[in-house]
């Protein structure tokens, strides 16, 4: 059993924070000392007027920039200068605005990509070890396929997910991002492109996630959806640290209305 005084410590511990996060392109600084902490449990959103730098950030969390200053935690361990396979494996996963599926893959099958740590991808184990692996490989389907009904996705397993609209592709990738059991999601614009029907489902399964203990980090443009979802809002600016607060608040907030309004970038 882990001792309450460490209990207590995992548990107040953010599971992904960022401390004066700095990226610069030339002489452009898209992310200007930025800091953020994710609270364990909870779905935050990160708003901001185009080009205000969310985008930038969400990629420095998720390992695939690194940043020119600043450092970034998971689970209060520097991973700063660790890569998105090393992200993911300590619990945080992405998606994408515009999600990319392998297009002539199964639907399936882009589910199973998602899988960290099988056996076969050793190729000695497959030789010494073939039951081991073949065990695996039949939970990781058994995984999958669960993950797409979670997604309504199951009656597409076998078509190519080319065939997918553009809601179904964010859904998809929702569940390939799943099959990594991250503790920490990271959320880019599921809204974006997506029809106002779907777009409700995508909320309850997000809002579902969340009440399994899924912390939540989400970037949106549609503040319905915000203001559906998240009880905190963050705001970015010209790559800064704008304001924070309950989503109602937040839209009154002079400065916030002025940041877009004011084409703040």
């Amino acid at each position: 059993m882990q001792p309450a005084t460490d209990l207590a410590h995992t548990l107040s511990t953010p599971p992904l924070e960022a401390r004066g996060l700095i990226k610069a392109f030339g002489g452009l600084r898209a992310v200007d000392g930025m800091s953020i902490a994710l609270q364990r449990g909870e779905l935050l959103g990160l708003i901001g007027p185009n080009g205000a730098g969310k985008t930038t950030l969400f990629n420095l969390l998720a390992g695939s920039l690194k940043p020119s200053a600043g450092s970034i935690l998971i689970n209060g361990a520097d991973m700063t200068r660790a890569g998105p396979e090393a992200r993911i494996a300590n619990g945080v996963g992405r998606t994408f605005q515009i999600p990319r599926p392998f297009a002539e893959m199964t639907v399936l099958e882009n589910v199973l990509t998602g899988g960290q740590r099988q056996s076969g991808e050793r190729a000695w184990l497959n030789i010494v070890r073939p039951g081991r692996v073949a065990a695996e490989e039949r939970a990781a389907v058994d995984k999958a396929r669960a993950l797409l009904d979670f997604v309504t996705l199951s009656k597409l397993e076998g078509e190519p997910a080319r065939i997918l609209s553009g809601g179904q592709r964010k859904l998809l990738e929702l569940a390939r991002i799943l099959m990594a059991d991250p503790d920490t999601i990271l959320l880019d614009e599921p809204a974006a492109g997506v029809n106002p029907a779907l777009l409700q489902f995508i909320i309850d399964r997000v809002l579902e996630l969340n009440a399994q203990g899924t912390s939540i980090l989400l970037i949106e443009h549609n503040m319905d959806m915000v203001a559906q979802l998240c009880s905190r809002v963050v705001v970015m600016a010209g790559g800064q640290y704008l304001t924070e607060g309950a989503p109602d608040d937040i839209a009154r907030d002079p400065a916030v209305v002025d940041a877009y309004l004011g084409g703040v970038a």
